[in-house]
């Protein structure tokens, strides 16, 4: 046999490039998991220092319009390139222009720290994202890779962040696979994906990082009554959803028509959110808000918690703070599922559960991944309940969500088939014209 023939018999078994393609994509993944892992961990003991003195030092929410003016200043001057933060990484896996530049991840994680030392109300899921996906875009130029080798390597990024600054590995790996496009995955870049949330999440327990733990104890039955009070809740979950993106860009776009200064922008909202946390005489609502959080599955709290919480989170982001939504998603959903126990006859912890998961995911329309993650948070048992919640938040949320660069490959329902491939933005923008036609006279 000559040669030649060797050579065409190998490239014809289907699984030789299959092995290369793995060890090609466990080597980058590798790099890039140890890094945003590590990176993770960084931020997850940074905001745990800036959270401890807040808590212990309350007179510094008064210096909030300050840590506004240097976040501004910060953004406006260097960081104009990476201003858009995670729909920036959305932007370039749908219509690739520059790579991210580095200089993203420090300043998100200074914005973020600051954010929360001086009293913002954010989260840190979109830092922990942004970091990972700067970190991972990096490799595309120190390894020359190819277009759609970038584009994986652009997931890998999401999915590290992701998967190690909540310890979801699993409901990493979906969610930057499902967040890109609403109703379709990329699998070519599934195995990857995978990896990279394994390392990376690895890597961030590997400082001795420590996650937060929820506990329901108690599951009912899959009786039919009871699902379909899981979907019932879920409708509610998914109007909450609906209301926090609405609320949080209608906060955006004020104070971008009001000020049209970048850098006060977050100096007067500040100034506004100071005097609010004085009046009401308590932060609960502002910061990461773990501990109201995990109270939500013992105990039971006032039924307004979910409002403020998407109030001062809104006017927080819509100010120019930076940090996360997913955070404070996660304890708008608990406190309402906390208080939906009320009237709805199912446990409150598994309520919360269900919350929890179910707002992100109408907020961010990946109800895969958000049930994979309350499977892995709150256990098995509860999957079907948790499922129910997700998809139903999901469909009610409607075509909106806090990513406005996100596209529609499928449409939730079939009434929107003519808004197949249009970003959020461009149906949100629809919509307002068709409604300014409607309310003119005549």
């Amino acid at each position: 046999m000559t040669r030649q023939e060797v050579s065409r018999k190998l490239r014809s078994v289907e699984q030789l490039p299959s092995l290369f393609f793995i060890g090609k994509w466990i080597i980058l993944s590798a790099l890039v998991g140890i890094l945003a892992g590590s990176a993770s961990a960084l931020l997850l003991f940074s905001l745990q220092w800036a959270t401890d003195f807040r808590e212990t030092h309350t007179w510094i929410i008064w210096l909030l319009p300050f840590g506004g003016l240097l976040i501004g200043f910060s953004y406006h001057y260097w960081g104009q390139d990476v201003v858009k933060g995670n729909n920036q990484l959305l932007e370039e896996f749908h219509s690739p222009k520059q790579i991210i530049p580095l200089k993203m991840a420090p300043l998100v994680l200074f914005g973020t720290v600051a954010t929360h030392f001086f009293g913002g109300s954010a989260g840190r899921e979109g830092t922990a994202v942004q970091m990972g996906g700067a970190i991972a875009d990096q490799f595309t130029r120190i390894f020359r890779l190819r277009p759609r080798d970038r584009k994986i390597l652009l997931v890998i990024g999401i999915s590290a962040g992701f998967a190690s600054v909540f310890g979801t590995p699993l409901a990493g790996a979906i969610f930057a696979l499902e967040v890109l496009v609403i109703g379709r995955m990329r699998y070519e870049a599934l195995l990857p994906s995978f990896i990279t949330a394994v390392i990376a999440d690895y890597a961030c327990r590997w400082w001795q990082v420590e996650h937060t733990h929820y506990h329901v104890d108690l599951v009912p039955d899959m009786q039919l009554p009871f699902l379909l009070w899981a979907v019932c809740a879920g409708i509610i979950f998914g109007l909450a959803a609906l209301l926090f993106s609405r609320s949080t860009h209608f906060f955006s776009a004020l104070f971008g028509s009001g000020i049209k200064y970048p850098p006060l922008r977050p100096v007067v909202g500040g100034a506004v959110l100071a005097v609010v946390v004085y009046f009401i005489g308590t932060t609960k609502y502002i910061g990461l808000g773990i501990p109201t959080i995990v109270e939500a599955f013992e105990n039971q709290l006032p039924p307004y918690d979910f409002l403020l919480k998407i109030l001062f989170t809104a006017f927080t982001l819509g100010a120019g703070f930076k940090g996360g939504e997913v955070t404070p998603l996660f304890f708008i959903g608990a406190t309402l599922g906390n208080a939906l126990a009320l009237f709805i006859p199912l446990p409150a912890a598994l309520l919360a559960g269900m919350g929890f998961v179910a707002v992100f995911s109408g907020a961010t329309n990946t109800p895969i991944a958000c049930t994979i993650m309350g499977i892995e948070l709150f256990g098995i048992e509860s999957g079907v309940f948790i499922a129910l919640a997700c998809v139903t938040a999901y469909l009610f949320s409607g075509h909106s969500g806090i990513y406005s660069a996100q596209i529609i490959g499928s449409p939730k329902h079939l009434f929107y088939g003519r808004d197949r491939g249009k970003t959020l933005t461009e149906i949100d923008k629809k919509h307002q014209k068709k409604n300014r036609k409607t309310e003119k006279p005549g």
